[in-house]
């Protein structure tokens, strides 16, 4: 990236970027800035993050700004900036980067921009961090994708954009429902699922999320464990469960089915068979 040498003079400062194959025009960024100054540089994307501990004191459009622990950072392409610790011990940030086309296609929108480059909210800020590291580890393209249209959705608020184009009816839905009920067991992808509703990927998961207010990975997520707990009160041992449901293995079921019931598959398992 731009501005960010390749490696620090000093041990406390390291940084990590991530590029995700399946959704070109978006790129993850990990760091601990402690003794490092950036010179001024700039990224050709919108670069939207969070200062998780410490905090940062950069200047952007010609005037210095603070950003402290829970602010979002908000950057515009092509804006000079800098970057350096204003605390003691450093800063830590995540930031994802996406460009400009994949930021229209993604929402429908276009001529998106911040006003404000700062802005403290503790609780959005909490939901982008997690939203960003989640997709820094996601490895499923359906996945991926509902949780880049997810973080959009919770910086909007402070974006300016103007809407391109009318919304398609609702009723197609339904029918994407049905197929993700009888395709729970296999990989899913957004382009199939488009195909089935005869739209575009983005556009397609856009209307959907505005019909059924989740992305097409969460549903599919919750048919799967509606249908792990079916198996699962059958007595099928949990490993073979995972695999019935299409899910990775058996760590993945554990993780989905707890986050999802507040109880491990093979706790529930003995709960219901009592």
């Amino acid at each position: 990236m731009q501005g960010v040498p390749e490696q620090f003079n000093d041990e406390k400062d390291h940084a990590q970027f991530r590029h995700l194959p399946q959704l070109p025009g978006v790129e993850l960024y990990h760091a601990h800035i402690s003794r490092y100054a950036f010179e001024p540089h700039t990224h050709e994307a919108f670069g939207i993050g969070t200062v998780t501990q410490g905090a940062e004191r950069f200047r952007y459009r010609g005037v210095q700004h603070l950003a402290a622990r829970d602010s979002l950072v908000l950057m515009n392409p092509d804006e000079l900036h800098t970057g350096e610790a204003a605390t003691e011990g450093g800063w830590q940030y995540r930031m994802i980067y996406l460009e400009p086309d994949l930021l229209t296609s993604v929402t429908g929108s276009r001529s998106w921009s911040f006003s404000d480059v700062v802005q403290y909210d503790p609780q959005r800020a909490a939901h982008i961090s997690q939203l960003i590291n989640t997709l820094w580890r996601e490895s499923d393209s359906l996945a991926q994708q509902g949780l880049l249209l997810n973080l959009i959705d919770t910086f909007r608020p402070y974006a300016q954009h103007q809407a391109s184009g009318a919304q398609d009816p609702a009723h197609r839905f339904e029918q994407i429902r049905d197929y993700l009920h009888d395709s729970y067991m296999h990989a899913v992808t957004l382009d199939e699922l488009a195909a089935v509703a005869s739209l575009s990927p983005y556009h397609f998961q856009r209307m959907f999320k505005a019909h059924y207010h989740v992305t097409p990975h969460q549903m599919l997520m919750a048919i799967r464990l509606w249908h792990a707990k079916r198996l699962l009160t059958k007595g099928m041992p949990a490993v073979d469960v995972a695999a019935a449901c299409g899910l990775t293995d058996q760590a993945h079921l554990t993780r989905a089915f707890s986050q999802r019931y507040g109880i491990t598959p093979v706790r529930y398992q003995k709960q219901v068979s009592r």
